[in-house]
């Protein structure tokens, strides 16, 4: 890997996600219920906290846990939930030892087919199929990794030209559609819920 990024809109982070295969995917876990750029920015601010220039899985998985948490509290915090977060990291980082040697870019290497490489996905700590599809068409769209059936396998994010999620991220203006999209889904499905239990949306 070795490609510009441009996810967290920090030019050093983003240099990080484009050449470390387990800070973009490190970032993908961490992308919930915080900013977009705020949870791709977060391996660089590890990496910087740990005193190293990339993240290892093997460091992290020995870490003390509650030394690591700490560090992902330190202001400004690594997320929201940093506590929960540094324990999921470690999980996957554990997780990545034990399957794939430590190495983050083994889980798509060899990966034959699509199908094959969101099931390998699927099954890191903290991927659920939703995660799985977008950081699979991340790979896909921006960091060359095409196995036959890889669109397939994203479902709507692997579309082309679509503006769904962090792998249609491309630059400030790509970013300002992808956040419009997320908040026309947040919407409808607030509306959906509200008509559900009869009650109008906004109440």
């Amino acid at each position: 890997m070795d490609v510009t990024l441009h996810l967290s809109q920090d030019p050093e982070a983003d240099e990080l996600l484009g050449r470390s295969a387990l800070a973009a995917l490190v970032g993908m876990l961490l992308d919930q219920q915080v900013p977009m750029e705020w949870a791709f920015k977060g391996p660089r601010t590890i990496a910087d906290r740990l005193g190293a220039d990339d993240l290892d899985a093997q460091d992290i998985a020995v870490q003390d846990p509650e030394a690591f948490a700490a560090l992902l509290s330190d202001k400004p915090a690594v997320h929201r939930y940093p506590g929960s977060m540094a324990k999921r990291i470690q999980q996957l980082c554990q997780y990545l030892v034990e399957h794939y040697d430590g190495d983050a870019a083994a889980v798509w290497k060899d990966a034959g087919t699509g199908k094959e490489l969101l099931k390998r996905l699927e099954e890191l700590p903290g991927f659920g199929r939703q995660k799985a599809q977008i950081f699979l068409a991340l790979l896909g769209k921006q960091l060359g990794v095409r196995p036959t059936g890889w669109r397939e396998a994203a479902g709507s994010y692997g579309e082309a030209r679509s503006f769904r999620s962090v792998a249609d991220i491309t630059g400030p203006e790509s970013l300002s559609k992808v956040r419009a999209h997320k908040q026309e889904m947040k919407a409808a499905a607030k509306a959906a819920k509200a008509e559900k239990s009869g009650k109008p949306a906004g109440k």
